[in-house]
C-alpha cells in the first residue's frame, strides 16, 4: 500500500466556506452557498464545479516571451513518479480546501509521459492507483478524463485525422489507455478535444477523408470504453481554431451536424467553453442555446477571453451579464446532462501567491452562483418569459399555429399574404430585455 504525503502545500489556508455577501473574508465564498436550493436543486448539484488539473496544478505561468514565474514545490522532484504523487497531494489538498467534489485531467497532467507507449502506461497505472486511494480518503470525483494528443511532436499533422496511419493507432493506443484510467477512476465521463483534428492550408488536406476518420476513430473509442463498462457520456469540446488554422469541431452547431452525419448523436453531447465561443465569434450563451436545443447540453468549461485579444486567454470567470443570460438558458433547459463545470481557466503570469490560486476559483465559482441566482429571479420574479412569449403569439393560434405544425403549403402562404396586406411592424424591446437583466443584476 502507498504511504499517501502529508505535506501541506497551502500553509495558512483552510477549507473556503460560504459568508454571504457581508463578509470581507478575500478567502470565502460570498454567492456559492453549495447546499442553497435554486429551481429545485442545490448549487453543489446544478454545478458540479470541477478543478482543470493542467492550468491549476501544472501551469507555471510562461509564454511565448518568458519562461515560467511559478516554481510549484510540487514539481521539484526529477523522479516523474514522485512528483506525480507531490502533485496529486497538492491537487487533493486544494480541491479539498476549496470544498469543491470533482476534478478533470488530461493523462500527461498526471504524470509525464513516457519514452515509449509502455512505460507511458505503466506510469498511468502508477498515478491511477495513487489517485484510487486519494479518492477514497477524500470522495473527491473525476468528473471527465481526456487524452492530450495535440502536444508531442507526433501530432503536428493531428491525431485521429492525421494523414499517416501510423500516427492515428498511435493516437488510439493513447486514447484506450486514458478510457482505461477514467473508467478505473470512476470517472463520470470522457472528453475529446480535437487541438490538432484540422487544417493549416487545404493545399495539402483531403477534408472528407479526414472527417470520415475522425468518425470512425469516435466510433470505435465509444465501442471499447462501452465493452469496458462505461456508461458515462462522451463530451466533444468546440473550438474554431488555435492551434490549428481550422478546427473540425469549430463550434456547437459544426459538431453537432458531425455526430447527427455519422450516428454518433445518441453516445456524444458537448462541452461548451466560453473562450472558445467567443473566438468562434459567438457569444457563449448562443453556444449553450444551440447545444441545448438539439439536447446535447453536456458540460461546460468555465472562463473568459481578453475581449482585445484574440486567442485563447483562459481567463477566470467575471462577467456578470454575460454568465447570467447564459444562466437564463441554462436553467430553462434543466442544466448540463451528466457533465458539470469545469474551471479550465489559468490564473495570471504576475500571481505568484500561493492564494492567488484560491482567489480565482472563489471569484469564479461566485460569479456563477451570483448568476444563477440572479436568472431563477429574472424566471420567476420578471416579465422575461412573458415578453419572450408575446412575441411569438401569432404561432400560437389560428394560421401561425397550423404553419408551425407543418399544414400549410407555399401556396396558401402566397394567398394570405395577399389578404394580410403590408405587416405592422412590432418592436422586439430588445432594450427592455437588457434593462431587465441589469435591474436583477
Amino acid at each position: 500500500m502507498i504511504s499517501l504525503g502529508d505535506k501541506e502545500y497551502f500553509k495558512g489556508i483552510g477549507k473556503i466556506s460560504y459568508e454571504g455577501i457581508e463578509s470581507d473574508n478575500p478567502l470565502a465564498f460570498k454567492f456559492y452557498n453549495p447546499k442553497q436550493i435554486v429551481s429545485g436543486k442545490t448549487m453543489e448539484e446544478h454545478f458540479k464545479f470541477a478543478i482543470a488539473y493542467w492550468h491549476s496544478f501544472c501551469n507555471t505561468g510562461a509564454d511565448p516571451f518568458g519562461p515560467g514565474t511559478k516554481v510549484y514545490p510540487w514539481t521539484i522532484s526529477k523522479d516523474p513518479l514522485q512528483a506525480s504523487y507531490n502533485k496529486a497531494d497538492a491537487a487533493f489538498e486544494f480541491i479539498t480546501k476549496m470544498g469543491f467534489t470533482h476534478y478533470c485531467f488530461h493523462d500527461f497532467d498526471l504524470i509525464e509521459e513516457g519514452n515509449s507507449l509502455l512505460e507511458s502506461e505503466k506510469r498511468l497505472e502508477k498515478i491511477t492507483n495513487y489517485l484510487k486511494q486519494k479518492q477514497q480518503e477524500t470522495d473527491l470525483k473525476v468528473l471527465w478524463g481526456t487524452a492530450n494528443c495535440f502536444s508531442h511532436p507526433r501530432y503536428m499533422n493531428g491525431a485521429a485525422t492525421n494523414p499517416d496511419f501510423k500516427v492515428v493507432a498511435r493516437a488510439a493506443a493513447q486514447v484506450k489507455m486514458v478510457i482505461d484510467t477514467t473508467i478505473a477512476l470512476d470517472g463520470e465521463n470522457y472528453v475529446f478535444w480535437g487541438g490538432r483534428e484540422g487544417y493549416m492550408s487545404l493545399l495539402n488536406t483531403n477534408m472528407k477523408r479526414e472527417l470520415d476518420h475522425l468518425a470512425v476513430f469516435l466510433s470505435k473509442a465509444r465501442d471499447y470504453a462501452r465493452s469496458q463498462g462505461f456508461k458515462g457520456h462522451f463530451f466533444i469540446e468546440p473550438k474554431p481554431m488555435e492551434p490549428t488554422k481550422h478546427q473540425y469541431d469549430f463550434d456547437a452547431a459544426t459538431v453537432i451536424g458531425f455526430l447527427q452525419k455519422y450516428g454518433l448523436d445518441n453516445d456524444f453531447k458537448l462541452n461548451i467553453e466560453v473562450n472558445h465561443a467567443t473566438l468562434a465569434q459567438h457569444t457563449f450563451q448562443h453556444e449553450l442555446q444551440v447545444a441545448a436545443d438539439s439536447n446535447m447540453l453536456g458540460s461546460i468549461d468555465a472562463n473568459r477571453g481578453d475581449y482585445q485579444n484574440g486567442w485563447d486567454t483562459d481567463q477566470f470567470p467575471n462577467n456578470i451579464t454575460e454568465i447570467t443570460e447564459a444562466m437564463l438558458v441554462f436553467l430553462k433547459h434543466n442544466g448540463l446532462q451528466g457533465g458539470g463545470v469545469n474551471f479550465d481557466a489559468k490564473i495570471r503570469r504576475n500571481s505568484t501567491d500561493p492564494e492567488d490560486l484560491f482567489l480565482a476559483h472563489i471569484g469564479g465559482a461566485d460569479t456563477f452562483a451570483r448568476a444563477l441566482l440572479i436568472a431563477d429571479r429574472i424566471l420567476k420574479h420578471s416579465s422575461y418569459n412573458n415578453l419572450v412569449e408575446r412575441r411569438y403569439s401569432s404561432f400560437d393560434t389560428g394560421k401561425g399555429k397550423e404553419f408551425e405544425k407543418g399544414n400549410i403549403d407555399f401556396k396558401t402562404l402566397y394567398e394570405l399574404a395577399l389578404d394580410y396586406g403590408e405587416p405592422e411592424l412590432i418592436s422586439g424591446k430588445q432594450e427592455l430585455f437588457e434593462n431587465i437583466i441589469n435591474q436583477f443584476i
